[in-house]
């Protein structure tokens, strides 16, 4: 048995305009932006890069080498496909590390240094591990091979599919392609739609998961029935932060819906294709049921954060409000006081005893002020609102 090549890759949405701009960083270090050109530079040389094409295949896309023997393909949709093309069956895993450490650590921090302006990726996206699919390619191997490198990767298998072309066997982030006699551009292919459709599914996840957890914050910071007048302004940061987060993954959620179609259509207009959706082309229309589901309950989301900054909002002006009249307490002394110099004529004259007097009224002020500020910081205020029973998502 032979193993000519393995495969990893990623999915994030870009478009053809960032393709042009990654062309123009991969082939002259060029950019329109105000970047750090040294680091850029540096960036670059990183990736060792050797020839580089720029072509269509449906959409456009860029291709290049690398003194490292691993040839990188970025379409204009934003997947990433690493092939690593000097691999054996002796060395598969360090082979596999090989491509993995590439990405990890030198294409995705050149890429994220690039598009490291505008608008930010939410720090709870940001810091997620990447489970890569690896694709091995194995030729004419049989039955007892593939089952072996099963073994030796996972002890599960997920399903396979077998023909006169080629066998697939995957387990849970492995896949298996015996080549029997089938070109290796069309298993690119087909490895190409398992990388996006794996890759917009486990996106569509990371957002149900998201949305479970700032619920669940949500909740922690409506959960008390009152809140102390003090805690109102940290309690409300909170959720202006969870405000923020929610209207950028909205962001990120509205534009998967646009990336959908095009690649379905695209493959589905491949002739060369047409045995490989066999395996995977229904998934296109279960993708749209999910990406319609989770935009729906992220815009519950939105709408529950919202309903809860009221409430917070609402309980700062009441704040406010007490405070206010906390002075208007306080500035009533101080007119009650004119009132009995005017009315009585027995203002203390310039003294000792006259600076003792509007001093002790200087302290009194402060001091009822005071404690009308302390009331109110500690004054439990009520949160009403309508309690619903949660279902299950």
């Amino acid at each position: 048995m032979g193993i000519s090549n393995v495969y990893v890759g990623g999915w994030f949405q870009r478009t053809m305009l960032q393709l042009s701009e990654i062309y123009d960083f991969l082939r002259d270090c060029k950019t329109h932006l105000n970047f750090d050109l040294e680091k850029l530079a540096e960036f670059r040389k990183n990736l060792q890069i050797g020839k580089i094409d720029y072509g269509v295949a449906g959409e456009e896309y860029i291709e290049f080498t690398t003194a490292l023997d691993i040839k990188v393909k970025i379409f204009e949709d934003g997947l990433i496909v690493l092939n690593n093309t000097n691999v054996s069956e002796d060395t598969l895993f360090a082979d596999l590390d090989k491509v993995t450490d590439y990405y990890e650590h030198r294409l995705s921090p050149a890429f994220s240094y690039l598009f490291s302006l505008g608008a930010p990726v939410p720090k709870e996206l940001a810091n997620i591990e990447t489970v890569f699919p690896y694709f091995i390619i194995c030729d004419n191997a049989s039955k007892d091979e593939i089952n072996e490198l099963l073994a030796r990767t996972e002890k599960q298998k997920y399903f396979e599919f077998t023909n006169e072309k080629y066998d697939v066997i995957r387990g849970d982030k492995y896949y298996f392609i015996n080549n029997k006699k089938q070109t290796l551009g069309n298993i690119e292919r087909y490895i190409e739609e398992q990388i996006f459709i794996r890759e917009f599914k486990g996106q569509l996840h990371r957002y149900l998961n998201l949305h479970r957890i700032i619920w669940e914050k949500i909740d922690g910071v409506k959960e008390n029935v009152r809140v102390k007048g003090a805690d109102i302004i940290k309690f409300s940061s909170k959720l202006e932060g969870y405000s923020k987060t929610v209207n950028l993954i909205d962001g990120r959620i509205n534009q998967m819906s646009t990336y959908l179609p095009t690649r379905e259509k695209i493959a589905k207009s491949d002739p060369e294709l047409a045995e490989f959706l066999a395996i995977s082309g229904y998934r296109y229309e279960t993708l749209k049921d999910t990406l319609d589901y989770i935009r729906h309950l992220w815009g519950m989301t939105k709408t529950y954060v919202s309903s809860a900054q009221k409430l917070f909002n609402d309980l700062q002006s009441d704040v406010t409000n007490k405070s206010i009249g906390s002075l208007t307490i306080v500035t009533s002394m101080g007119v009650g006081a004119s009132l009995i110099d005017l009315f009585t004529g027995s203002a203390p004259s310039f003294s000792a005893f006259g600076f003792v007097y509007f001093f002790a009224l200087a302290v009194l002020g402060w001091a009822v002020n005071k404690i009308m500020n302390t009331i109110s910081r500690k004054r439990k205020y009520e949160i009403n609102d309508i309690e619903y029973e949660k279902d299950i998502k």
